[in-house]
């Protein structure tokens, strides 16, 4: 199965899948693709795939992605082929990825777990925004009003969660996992 862990910026995506991954057994992370530039602790190949606005235009002409959006100004993807081969090696895939990237997603492929991940409040999101290192006050507005709106969507998901306690919330998302992997529709009896 897929699981989409979605939210606005700050909310702790990135770290929660990657420390999921690493405390969870038969799940990967999907790398998304995007045309934003690198950031100063963000590795080629393990955070994203890093390209340039040409390139992504190319990968979305030959059907190399599974959902595709803009956000923040800037094109994210989700490459298809690593997904699906994960999938067929009958691998949980988890992936971090924003609210348009979530519905692309959603209308793809059937059999998905969604989370919408939120963190405590307003201010801990601009807390966390400035501590990436975006001193940028127009980047850093648009990201705060960006939160606003894809708050309103979270009934859009399956489960809701406040990443209040970092602990606490992959023992939540972890517990949601087990529980969907023992879901009737997914056994095999």
């Amino acid at each position: 199965m897929i699981i989409i862990i979605a939210g606005p910026s700050g909310a702790g995506k990135t770290t929660l899948c990657k420390m999921l991954v690493e405390n969870m057994d038969n799940i990967v992370y999907s790398i998304s693709a995007t045309t934003r530039k690198k950031r100063k602790e963000e590795e080629e190949g393990e955070d994203y795939h890093f390209l340039t606005e040409r390139e992504f235009k190319r990968w979305e002409r030959e059907g190399r992605f599974l959902e595709v959006a803009k956000v923040h100004n800037y094109y994210y993807g989700t490459p298809r082929d690593m997904v699906m081969e994960y999938l067929s090696n009958k691998k949980d895939v988890i992936m971090d990825i924003d609210i348009q990237g979530a519905e692309g997603i959603r209308e793809k492929i059937k059999d998905v777990v969604s989370v919408f991940l939120l963190p405590p409040n307003m201010e801990e999101i601009l807390h966390r925004i400035k501590k990436r290192g975006m001193n940028n006050k127009e980047e850093i507005k648009n990201r705060l009003e960006d939160a606003l709106l894809e708050i309103e969507e979270v009934r859009n998901f399956d489960y809701v969660v406040v990443n209040n306690n970092l602990e606490e919330t992959i023992l939540v998302i972890k517990s949601i996992i087990i529980a969907e992997r023992h879901s009737i529709d997914r056994m095999e009896v």
